[in-house]
């Protein structure tokens, strides 16, 4: 992400963002919201994820430097919140930040199994529950699709039972969507996550419009490539088109893509950078654009 940084140029970076971004006007407007096709609960646009951004270790200058990161998403309308085990300490560092900032009631919690196994998939689920601090997920989803289909039966025994609200699967990086369609077509989950952005549309072609057709809610993960596509537009100005869907940066232009897919429930890039959180929840506000302007936004890309 060290390319984004060269974006902000310290506090003054910050000032602009803080006049161009959601802050202008967040007393005034609601966060854009789109609604779970299983029940019709409305989540906002924009999640954050914590895959190496809150894979810190949870030692006193690491919260520090993270509490305002999350502030930041609660205080412009953030609600779900995504992580795994595999993702190192993050879901400690998730437990201990969420009882210090304010507006965490809001919260949508999701996470992930990712082993092989129903019974340890128990027990590692029932860890991130005790890491976390909260008395359920509101989304369980199999990891990478990781012995699904064995926890496939303990997850909707849970669900059954109450101790979690939805279920879903997973993939990363435009892998496995052979797999991943398969599933999709046989079993009836709440949620699907794969990669999907400017950089990467073949989820366009199959998985997107599938999710529609079966009412599935879609995480989109990777919207920024892990930062490469910061590193593309390096230096670039916004298209002058940009402002008319309320876009002051290349973070929003990017998510502002991913979302407005209507298939897409939700995004969630990761950040451990206040300035860049503040960034990316202004996407979750203002216009959207419309099919004619997506394309023309595809066009751009791959002309840059």
């Amino acid at each position: 992400m060290t390319q984004r940084r060269s974006f902000l140029q310290g506090l003054a970076g910050l000032g602009i963002a803080l006049a161009l971004g959601p802050g202008r006007a967040d007393a005034a407007r609601a966060p854009l919201t789109r609604p779970i096709p299983s029940t019709g609960e409305r989540i906002p646009l924009i999640g954050v994820g914590s895959w190496l951004t809150f894979d810190t270790g949870a030692g006193r200058g690491a919260l520090e430097r993270l509490q305002p990161v999350l502030q930041t998403f609660f205080d412009h309308g953030g609600r779900l919140i995504d992580s795994s085990p595999m993702y190192g300490t993050a879901e400690r560092v998730i437990g201990e930040l969420l009882p210090r900032v304010n507006g965490r009631g809001a919260l949508f919690a999701a996470t992930k199994v990712w082993i092989y196994g129903q019974a340890l998939g128990r027990r590692q689920m029932e860890a991130s529950r005790s890491l976390w601090g909260v008395p359920r997920f509101d989304l369980m989803q199999i990891h990478n699709m990781l012995d699904w289909e064995g926890h496939l039966e303990v997850l909707r025994e849970m669900k059954r039972e109450g101790r979690i609200r939805y279920i879903g699967i997973t993939t990363s990086h435009g892998r496995r969507h052979d797999e991943l369609l398969q599933a999709m077509q046989k079993t009836d989950f709440d949620f699907v996550q794969f990669t999907y952005g400017l950089h990467d549309r073949d989820a366009e072609s199959r998985l997107l419009p599938l999710a529609a057709e079966r009412r599935m809610a879609v995480i989109a993960n990777r919207p920024f490539d892990g930062g490469a596509l910061f590193g593309r537009v390096q230096g670039k100005p916004l298209p002058d088109w940009a402002a008319g869907i309320d876009c002051a940066n290349w973070a929003q232009l990017f998510l502002k893509f991913v979302v407005s897919h209507p298939a897409v429930t939700c995004a969630i890039p990761a950040t451990s950078n206040p300035a860049h959180m503040l960034e990316n929840m202004g996407a979750n506000f203002g216009r959207l654009p419309d099919a004619a302007l997506r394309r023309r936004m595809a066009q751009h890309f791959d002309g840059i």
